[in-house]
């Protein structure tokens, strides 16, 4: 443990939030290019459209319960896995949200008060 003014290394690595949270689809991208396969196998493969699919793996979808256990069988990476990934993004995506963090502001003032 390391000691710096008073603040302890344990104290500042609990408290940190990374500055880029990651998608899960760029995950999936990587590992599906990795594997040379293309997106039309893999969509075919997984019963999905080719457009749910690469929606995912460009980030402008998020991962689904139901797609996330579909990319476990279909490429071995863990549903629970991209699942966290998942929510992480969007936690992070709200956190950068003016108007939504004014409304839970405003709901914290409400049950401030109850």
């Amino acid at each position: 443990m390391v000691r710096i003014e008073g603040i302890d290394s344990n104290m500042i690595a609990n408290n940190l939030t990374s500055f880029y949270q990651t998608h899960p689809g760029e995950v999936l991208k990587d590992e599906v290019e990795a594997r040379g396969m293309s997106q039309k196998t893999l969509a075919d493969n997984m019963g999905m459209s080719y457009k749910a699919l690469n929606d995912i793996l460009n980030e402008r979808r998020p991962v689904s319960v139901d797609s996330a256990m579909m990319f476990e069988a279909a490429l071995g990476i863990p549903a629970q896995t991209l699942l966290g990934l998942q929510i992480e993004y969007d936690i992070a995506k709200n956190k950068k949200d003016k108007s939504f963090l004014q409304r839970i502001a405003s709901i914290k003032r409400v049950a401030a008060v109850l």
